[in-house]
């Protein structure tokens, strides 16, 4: 008896740390994002999301062989930028109200909007 429940302790145990240790796609506060954009086939899909002040968008790149960005304009030009990948994820927040367009670098054709309300 004593060996079953030492091996059951141990098997909690084991499951609590595997679980402590997984990631997941949502930001540091735990939420998930308030809009994802897939980034795939020389597009950013949906062109344009709206979100409210102070939440998150996410950018989930998956096209593979063919690097893109995320490069922000007009007052973001500095604050929101990507490194160049085929896959993975970029989030920014949007702190202030307004309408912010993005556009990939290496491909300037590849347009979107983020229009942020009160």
């Amino acid at each position: 008896m004593k060996r079953i429940v030492a091996l059951a302790a141990g098997l909690i145990t084991t499951a609590a740390l595997v679980t402590g240790c997984s990631s997941g796609e949502a930001d540091a506060g735990g939420s998930a994002p308030a809009a994802v954009i897939e980034v795939k086939n020389m597009a950013y899909t949906p062109a344009q999301v709206t979100i409210e002040k102070g939440q998150t968008v996410q950018w989930k790149f998956d096209d593979a062989g063919l690097p893109h960005d995320v490069a922000g304009e007009g007052a973001l030009q500095d604050k929101l930028k990507s490194e160049l990948m085929t896959t993975g994820t970029y989030e920014f927040t949007f702190d202030d109200a307004g309408t912010f367009d993005y556009h990939c670098t290496p491909h300037p054709m590849m347009v979107g909007t983020v229009v942020v309300t009160e």
